[in-house]
């Protein structure tokens, strides 16, 4: 797993904050993610890092696989959030749509774009599962 430096970077997430007041406490599983979003901007994070762990903890136990296995070769790069519903500090469900900006070495680029449904389970967000639109 590749974690970024300590010090003032900048979050993979591209919520302009520094990753230890954004992603990386979350990450770090020294924070729960207050809402949805948070959750989904984590989980980005960690698939910019390379952090497979994070990625199944995060993940609700009834649709997370038993192993994950990320590419070394993609660079995630950029996360545009398009909306957001319920997902609150006060909800059980929510929904986050977004667009995942990547880059395969050798390959170019490419993008994701997905509506992801989270849940609370255990008194923290998880996520469920996702519906991934076509190009």
């Amino acid at each position: 797993m590749t974690r970024p430096p300590s010090g003032p970077r900048r979050c993979p997430c591209t919520s302009g904050l520094v990753w230890d007041d954004c992603c990386g406490p979350l990450v770090s599983r020294v924070r729960k993610a207050p809402t949805a979003e948070a959750l989904m901007r984590s989980r980005f994070s960690a698939f910019a890092v390379g952090d497979a762990d994070y990625l199944l903890y995060s993940w609700h136990p009834r649709t997370r696989p038993d192993v994950l296995d990320l590419d070394a070769s993609m660079r995630w790069y950029r996360l545009d959030i398009e909306s957001t519903l319920h997902g609150s500090l006060f909800d059980s469900i929510g929904e986050v749509e977004f667009t995942a900006f990547y880059r395969v070495k050798g390959s170019g680029a490419g993008t994701l774009h997905e509506r992801s449904r989270f849940e609370k389970h255990d008194g923290r967000w998880v996520y469920v599962d996702g519906v991934v639109a076509p190009d």
